[in-house]
C-alpha cells in the first residue's frame, strides 16, 4: 500500500485542478467527476484502513527523501480511521449538495470542496508539524470560499471573522514552529518525540512556551475555550452543506492534540509534564457548559447545531484530557459519531430553511413540506446528539464516563447536567419548528416543495452511520481500544520513520 498512501491527498488535489481548468463551465460534468472523486477516495480510504489494521504505520516519504529531511505521511489507524471518516462524509454531504441544488448557487463549489478534502485528508495523514501547517492553510483557504458560496452579506461578516481568527492561529503556528525547530532542528513528530525529551535546561522554558502556544493553535481549530467564539457565527451562517462537511473540520484540532499529546507531549514528558493536561481540562468543561447553555437559548435550528458542535467538541476534549488509553478510545468513538451526527443537523436545518425560508425557533411558524421525514430525522439526529439512549451518543458519553470515573465529582456532574440542558433545547426546538407549526397552518393550504430525494438519501446515510455505530458498537469500540493502545506505545510509529542515526 506504500504509494497509495499518498492517494487522499494526490486525488482531490488533481480532481480540484482539472475542475477549475476543464470543467468550470458545466455544472453536470463537475457533480459526476465530484461523486467518482468522492467514491474512490471512499475506496481507497477502506483499504488504506484495512492494511493499517493488519500492518504496522507505515510511512510513505514524498521524493524519497528520509524524515526528518523530507515530506512524510505517516499511514497508522488513526490516520486510517479519520481519513475514512472524512470520505464518508463527503459522499454523503455531496449528495446532499447535488440534490438539494446547493453547487448551483455560487462558482467552483466542487473545486473548493476537492481541495478542502486534500487540506482535510493531508492534516490527517502528515508526519511533520510543518506540513500540518501547510495543510492547515489549504484547509483555510478551502473552506473561506466555501463559506462565503452564494454570497450574502451575513456570510460575508462571518466569514471574515473565520479566516481573522484563523490567521492569527497560523501566526502562532508559525511562531511556535519556528522556536521547536530553532531547539531541536526538527519538526518531523517521529523524530520530536525523541529530541523533546533529550532538551537542556537552557532550552526547555522555550520548548514548554512554544508547545503552550502549538496547543492553543489546536485549541482554536477544535473550537476550545476561550478560543470558540469564531464558530457559532461560521458555522450558522455557512451554507448547510458546507457547515455540515465542516462538522469533521473541528475534530482535526482534537486529532492534532492527542496525536502530539501522546507522541511528543505525553503527561511523563520531562519538561512539559502535566502542563497540557491541566490546561485542556478546565477549558473542555467551560467549552461544554457554554455548548448546552447555546443550545438552550439558540434563535435558529442553525445556531442550536453550531452550539451542539461546540458542545460535542467540550466532551471529545474531556476525554483528550485523560491521556490514557481507555479514555482516548471514548474520544476517538465519541468524535467518529459526533461528526456524523452534528453534519447530519445541519443538513436538516438546511432542508428547514429551504422549504420555509428561514430555521428560526422564535416563534411558530406555518408547517413545510415532508414534516413528518424531516421532524423524524430531526429526532433521531436529536437523540444521538444529546446522547439518550438507545443511539451511539449515549454509548459515547458512558465511554467518557467510565474512562473518566477517577474524576467522578466534577467531570459526571457536568456531563450530566449539560445533557438535560442539551435535551431540554433540542426538545423546545423541535416542539417549535414542528409540533406547534401545526396550530398555525393556514386551512386548505398544503405545503409543498420538490421531492429532492437524492438529499434525503445523503442525509440518510449519516443517520445510518449512526444507527451502525449502536448495532456494531462493540467492535467497532475493541478496534479503536486497540488503536489507543497502540498510540501510547510510539516505538512502532518512531521505528516507522527509520530516523538516521545522528540526527
Amino acid at each position: 500500500m506504500y504509494h497509495w498512501i499518498s492517494a487522499p491527498v494526490l486525488l482531490p488535489a488533481i480532481m480540484g485542478a482539472a475542475m477549475v481548468l476543464l470543467m468550470r463551465n458545466d455544472l453536470l460534468l463537475q457533480r459526476i467527476f465530484a461523486l467518482v472523486s468522492a467514491l474512490g477516495l471512499l475506496a481507497v480510504s477502506v483499504a488504506l484502513l484495512i492494511a493499517a489494521s493488519n500492518e504496522g504505520p507505515e510511512v510513505y516519504k514524498l521524493g524519497d527523501w528520509p524524515a526528518p529531511f523530507g515530506i512524510v505521511l505517516v499511514l497508522d489507524r488513526l490516520s486510517a480511521l479519520m481519513v475514512t471518516l472524512t470520505a464518508a462524509l463527503s459522499v454523503s454531504v455531496l449528495l446532499y449538495t447535488i440534490g438539494s441544488g446547493w453547487d448551483a448557487r455560487g462558482r467552483h463549489f466542487h473545486a473548493l470542496f476537492q481541495f478542502q478534502l486534500m487540506g482535510i485528508c493531508g492534516a490527517f495523514l502528515t508526519g511533520d508539524a510543518f506540513n500540518l501547517f501547510v495543510f492547515f492553510e489549504v484547509l483555510l483557504i478551502a473552506s473561506y470560499g466555501l463559506m462565503i458560496h452564494s454570497g450574502g452579506r451575513d456570510r460575508l461578516r462571518a466569514g471574515v471573522q473565520y479566516i481573522a481568527f484563523n490567521l492569527v492561529g497560523s501566526s502562532l503556528f508559525l511562531f511556535a514552529l519556528g522556536a521547536i525547530y530553532s531547539i531541536t532542528g526538527t519538526l518531523n513528530i517521529a523524530d520530536l518525540a525523541v529530541k523533546s525529551a533529550e532538551l537542556t535546561e537552557g532550552d526547555a522554558a522555550l520548548f514548554r512556551v512554544a508547545a503552550v502556544m502549538m496547543m492553543m493553535v489546536f485549541a482554536i481549530k477544535g473550537a476550545l475555550v476561550p478560543l470558540q467564539f469564531w464558530l457559532p457565527g461560521t458555522y450558522s451562517n455557512a451554507p448547510g452543506p458546507v457547515a455540515a462537511l465542516f462538522a469533521v473540520m473541528t475534530k482535526i484540532g482534537a486529532y492534532s492534540i492527542i496525536r502530539f499529546g501522546v507522541i511528543v507531549l505525553p503527561p511523563t514528558h520531562p519538561i512539559t509534564g502535566t502542563l497540557i493536561v491541566d490546561l485542556i481540562l478546565p477549558a473542555a468543561l467551560i467549552t461544554l457548559i457554554l455548548g448546552a447553555l447555546g443550545i438552550l437559548g439558540a434563535t435558529s435550528l442553525s445556531r442550536l447545531a453550531a452550539f451542539a458542535a461546540v458542545a460535542s467538541m467540550g466532551t471529545a476534549f474531556i476525554a483528550v484530557s485523560g491521556f490514557t488509553p481507555e479514555s482516548t478510545a471514548a474520544a476517538i468513538y465519541y468524535m467518529l459519531h459526533s461528526t456524523l451526527a452534528g453534519a447530519a443537523l445541519f443538513l436538516i436545518s438546511d432542508l428547514v430553511s429551504n422549504r420555509r425560508a428561514h430555521d428560526g425557533l422564535h416563534q411558530a411558524l406555518p408547517p413545510i413540506a415532508q414534516a413528518g421525514l424531516i421532524s423524524g430525522l430531526f429526532m433521531v439526529s436529536a437523540i444521538a446528539t444529546a446522547g439518550m439512549p438507545p443511539l451511539s451518543g449515549f454509548i459515547g458519553k458512558l465511554l467518557v464516563l467510565d474512562a473518566l470515573r477517577d474524576q467522578a465529582a466534577l467531570v459526571w456532574s457536568v456531563i450530566l447536567v449539560t445533557s438535560l440542558m442539551i435535551i431540554l433545547g433540542f426538545a423546545r426546538a423541535g416542539s417549535t419548528l414542528f409540533w406547534k407549526a401545526h396550530a398555525s397552518a393556514p386551512e386548505g393550504e398544503a405545503p409543498s416543495h420538490p421531492a429532492q430525494a437524492l438529499a434525503f438519501v445523503g442525509l440518510g446515510s449519516l443517520i445510518a452511520g449512526l444507527v451502525v455505530m449502536t448495532l456494531l458498537a462493540g467492535p467497532i469500540i475493541g478496534w479503536i481500544e486497540v488503536t489507543a493502545e497502540s498510540l501510547f506505545d510510539p516505538a512502532a510509529y518512531i521505528a516507522a520513520n527509520q530516523l538516521p542515526e545522528g540526527n
